[in-house]
Parts: C-alpha cells; structure tokens; sequence
C-alpha cells in the first residue's frame, strides 16, 4: 500500500464527512449532500455524474471489456433523535470520536469508500474497473435512489455496499416487507352491545401473528419473523364500536423464503385483508466462496448475517455489506464515528480490493 497517499486520503476523507454532517441530507432531501460531492469530484478534477441525487463516477481508465466493481453508500440520514445533547449539524470532534447526525450511519463509509476510489483512480492498466455510487433514499428504501442509478452504472459484476458493520462481513441480510392490514367489522353503540367489533377481529388475527412460526430457520439469519408494529382505529369516541381496525406487519425474511411464501400463509390464516407496501426488500446473500469473501476471509475478518435491510437487497448481483461504525450507533441520539474506524475502514477497504485491481 502507498502509505503516504493514504494518509491524504484519510485526511480528506475525515473533512468530507464534517462538510456532510453540517450539511442536512434528509431522506428525500439530499440535493445539497450531492452538491457537496460534486464538489468533491470537481476539486479532484474527477469526471462524475448526476441522476437526481445520486452521484457516480468511474476509474480513469474505465472499459467495457473488464468486469466492474461497484463502491456504493448511501448520503441520506434520517431525521435526528429528540434526545441529542448537541447540534446534529455540528460535528464535534471529540476524544478521537466524532460526533454528528450521519457521522455512523452511513457517513464515515461513505467517505472510506470515496477514499478508496481516489486511491485506485488512476490505476493505469486495472484488472477490474472500479464505480463510485453515492445514493440518496436509503433510509426510506425510496425508488430515487441505488434503483434509479443502477441502469447508468453499466454491467457491474459485483460489489461493496457501505453500512457499518465494525468492518465485519454482513454475507447476507434479511429482507423487509411491510404489510397494511385491515380487520372490517360493523359500527353500533357498545351500551347496547350492538355491531360487529373490528378491534376484536384484529386481535385475533394478532395472536395468530404472535404464536406462529416459520419453520426453516438459516444458519446465517435464523427464523423469518412476523412482528406487529402499529394499530388504530379511525373511532376515538368510548361508547361506539369500531367499524374498521388497522394494523401493521413488519415482516424480516430469511433466504429461505419467498416474499410470496409469507403472503401465502397470511392468506391462509388471516380473517384481516391485507397488503404489502412493497416486494422490493428481498433477502440476499452473497456465496462464502465469492472471491472477495475469500479475500476478507484471509485478512482475518468474520462473517455473520445482518438483520438489517439495505440498498444491497435492490443489487441484482452479489454485493458484501461492510464497513467502518457499529451499527448499535445508527439512529441514536448522539451519534459518532471513531476518527481511527474510518482510517481503518480505508486501508481495509484496500487490503479487500487490492487483489482485484
């Protein structure tokens, strides 16, 4: 490894990261993070490409003939937890910490990765083309973010997505699939004991959701599991019985079922009609004899399956999930990332890819 460079790199990286967190990046409302890394690629006089605001760029000597890599995070955040102590948009630096909304999740990565690009950027003749992603709606898994700039990015064979994993390799992930669900019953006065109560209708629905279980169970994720999350009722008067109740479904799906699996039982066993937001999120995985599982298998690094969703599940080609930042971080009040994890995160990032370049 070129020490020096990576040195600036770090450095660069380290100050990139204080401009995103001083800069909001709402879900939805990133255009001034994709300003700022446009910049970024401006002042490094690297050619890059905007589709909404998702941001990408490819190696200097880029050809369609080599098979391509894709660097991917993502620069949205969600909004900040009501019990930070600070300013979510000031980045603190602080006992080797530093501290602001998106530093963990999933700024420092980002950063890392960007890093990386610039370090093998100007490889002159490399085994494998190497393209930068930085995408926007991650948190709320939207339809104008890695989805919409895939088809831009050409063939990619395989890739590195971004989240932090305390630079463990998250093999494979759960899927997501959320669930509308309402239980019809018939209004009437509760005094007179009239109407068909929908809030009893749900409940039993509800404990069946609660009791059942899926039967295979993976070795990397463990069971798929359904969870109810919210109910409602559109009545909020104590003496009418309610006609309609809402609720809920959040289901985590192993690689062992299909999204249609879970609907089938549901259609089985619920009294409730039912409908899913989305059949995007599906489980993924990426084979433990992938070359670059191999490669991380050889620096010493483990292996696991993440119970979290990311854009690796919209890839239609296998992707590692791994980087610096501990996932218990995200989301939290008072969020930070360790100065010398995204230093680490660099130079493992290299050592992972160096084979391949």
């Amino acid at each position: 490894m070129h020490k020096p460079l990576i040195e600036i790199l770090q450095s660069e990286a380290i100050a990139l990261l204080k401009e995103l967190i001083a800069t909001p990046s709402f879900s939805k409302e990133e255009n001034d993070t994709a300003d700022l890394l446009c910049t970024f690629f401006a002042r490094h006089e690297i050619p890059f490409s905007r589709v909404g605001n998702n941001i990408y760029a490819r190696n200097k000597n880029y050809h369609s003939s080599r098979k391509s890599i894709l660097l991917n995070s993502h620069h949205d955040t969600v909004r900040p937890n009501k019990q930070y102590s600070m300013d979510p948009f000031t980045p603190v630096l602080k006992d080797g910490k530093l501290y602001g909304l998106g530093s963990n999740d999933a700024g420092g990565c980002l950063v890392s990765l960007a890093a990386v690009f610039l370090y093998y950027y100007n490889q002159e003749d490399p085994k494998h083309n190497i393209v930068f992603a930085a995408s926007a709606e991650e948190e709320i898994s939207g339809v104008n973010g890695i989805e919409l700039v895939l088809p831009y990015l050409g063939q990619i064979d395989f890739g590195i997505v971004g989240e932090p994993t305390q630079l463990e390799m998250a093999v494979a992930e759960r899927g997501l699939m959320v669930i509308d669900c309402v239980a019809a019953g018939r209004p009437g006065h509760a005094a007179r004991n009239e109407g068909e109560n929908a809030l009893y209708k749900a409940i039993d629905d509800i404990n069946w959701i609660r009791n059942f279980r899926f039967v295979k169970k993976s070795d990397l994720l463990g069971e798929t599991r359904l969870s109810v999350t919210v109910i409602d009722t559109e009545n909020k008067q104590h003496n009418v019985v309610p006609a309609q109740c809402r609720f809920v479904i959040d289901v985590r799906v192993n690689e062992l079922y299909s999204f249609d699996e879970i609907l089938e039982a549901l259609k089985e066993n619920l009294k409730s009609s039912f409908k899913p937001r989305t059949t995007r999120m599906k489980s993924t995985s990426i084979p433990l004899d992938h070359p670059l599982v191999k490669s991380g298998i050889r620096l010493g690094k483990g292996y696991y399956g993440s119970p979290t969703t990311s854009d690796k599940a919209l890839m239609p080609f296998p992707a590692l999930k791994m980087g610096p930042g501990d996932s218990a971080r995200s989301h939290t009040a008072d969020e930070y990332i360790y100065i010398d994890e995204i230093k680490e995160g660099i130079e493992t990032y290299i050592k992972l890819l160096d084979e391949f370049i």
